[in-house]
């Protein structure tokens, strides 16, 4: 696992994500994308792995707007379950490195180590030599399983 800027968040490819919610009980993996992507684009789908997938927008479509409740939010979805390890995945990795280390600096600021990760490539991942997502690599293009919402 692959350390970000801050000292509780990492990152980790969509192997390896679909490999700790399958063996921590208490993982969770966090859709940080926006509603029209879970509804157009498709989700993470991992109840064979046991655990659940949250759903948190970072910023909502049209204009992109960060959300100033994200970290709070994360964490009311969370409710009473202990936090941790902390999945976070947008398209392409960028956001949820963002809502990652935002998550990591919230619990931190409450005197709470959290492991939070960034699921590098994202969901659909990079843009291929057609200049199209999710055969590249990426959740999808790996084979993880997933669905239309």
């Amino acid at each position: 696992m692959g350390m970000g800027d801050s000292p509780h968040v990492g990152e980790v490819d969509p192997t390896e994500a679909w490999r700790i919610l399958s063996s921590e009980s208490n993982a969770r993996l966090i859709d940080v994308r926006t509603r029209a992507e879970w509804g157009f684009v498709g989700v993470p789908d991992v109840a064979e792995t046991g655990s659940q997938t949250l759903f948190v927008e970072w910023s909502s479509y049209p204009d992109m707007s960060v959300n100033p409740a994200f970290a709070s939010d994360v964490e009311g979805a969370l409710g009473s379950a202990p936090p941790g390890p902390l999945l976070f995945i947008c398209r392409s990795g960028a956001r949820s490195m963002q809502a990652a280390r935002a998550v990591s600096a919230h619990y931190a600021m409450k005197g709470v180590s959290v492991d939070c990760l960034n699921v590098a490539e994202g969901f659909e991942g990079d843009v291929d030599a057609l200049g199209h997502r999710g055969s590249h690599n990426g959740w999808k293009a790996r084979g993880l399983a997933w669905r239309q919402s």
